[in-house]
């Protein structure tokens, strides 16, 4: 096994919004029998408010901030030895902080899926702020490409099949 993942035993999912980071994730900690954790669900669940409502409220530098503390506590409980897959909000890794973290503390997948394939997943959903825009939907997955590609590992999604990336992550030579 990868001997920075021994000593942080944390993996991270990174992608744009529908890549299916949520999915994949759960699948990959029951295989695995780490814990998982969905950023995403745990800010609304701490802050007892959609992250729409959220952006909208307190504005996206907030939301930020506590995205970047629940990523933090995270990061200790895996330091004390307590395995866990994270599935990272899709801006998270944008944030050099958060980047830095993920990178220093486990190994880093980054879920590349079609940007058709996400526009298909987010459309029918009006819940993600980022998304109501069209153009600038395109343009933000354009932008964060380049921020992505600086994962660890990446893995292309090229099937809705969820089972097909965890087996291909589990496989990955980095995690033998």
């Amino acid at each position: 096994m990868n001997l920075r993942l021994k000593r942080n035993p944390g993996i991270y999912l990174v992608g744009f919004m529908g890549s299916g980071k949520t999915t994949i994730g759960r699948l990959l900690a029951q295989r695995l029998g780490w814990s998982f954790a969905d950023l995403d669900e745990e800010i609304e669940a701490a802050e007892l408010s959609a992250i729409s409502a959220i952006f909208a409220e307190r504005g996206e530098p907030e939301f930020r901030r506590i995205e970047a503390e629940m990523l933090r506590q995270h990061v200790h409980s895996i330091e004390r030895g307590q395995p866990a897959v994270i599935a990272m909000g899709g801006g998270a890794f944008a944030q050099r902080e958060n980047r830095e973290l993920a990178l220093q503390h486990g190994i880093v997948f980054w879920l590349d899926c079609p940007f058709e394939t996400v526009q298909r997943r987010v459309a029918p959903t009006s819940h993600r702020p980022l998304a109501r825009d069209p153009e600038r939907f395109a343009a933000l997955y354009q932008e964060r490409r380049e921020i992505y590609a600086q994962a660890d590992v990446r893995i292309v999604i090229d099937c809705d099949d969820p089972v097909v990336a965890v087996e291909t992550i589990v496989n990955h030579p980095i995690l033998q």
